[in-house]
């Protein structure tokens, strides 16, 4: 059964092709992973590699923990299953007041204006 492994601390420069290359040393890959930012196109500095088996898994966790991979130490470990998550709040604003300026009827002669 195929096992997935979290993979975290990966340099900027760090492929997928070059972390597969890297984790074939200790079995077969079946997948790879590098979690790129949407924003900036950018890595976000950790991915997600699949080895074939629980063994090679092992090995791979032996292997690649804490060593040096394209200038960074690498984390690696089991991934765990994504936790659900609330939904997010606060950030940019969808709707309702914008903040700043206030313009609408405030009460007074003039319809809310000051001037």
């Amino acid at each position: 059964m195929a096992k997935k492994l979290y993979v975290g601390s990966l340099s900027y420069s760090t492929t997928e092709d070059g972390l597969r290359a890297a984790f074939e040393q200790c079995g077969v890959v079946v997948s790879v992973s590098i979690i790129i930012d949407r924003m900036s196109g950018r890595s976000k500095g950790f991915g997600f590699v699949e080895m074939s088996t629980d063994e090679e898994a092992q090995a791979a966790i032996a292997k690649w923990n804490g060593q040096d991979l394209d200038g960074r130490k690498l984390v690696v470990n089991e991934a765990r299953p994504m936790e659900e998550r609330p939904p997010r709040t606060g950030g940019f604003n969808r709707g309702g007041s914008r903040g700043g300026f206030r313009g609408g009827d405030r009460g007074d002669d003039n319809g809310g204006s000051r001037w």
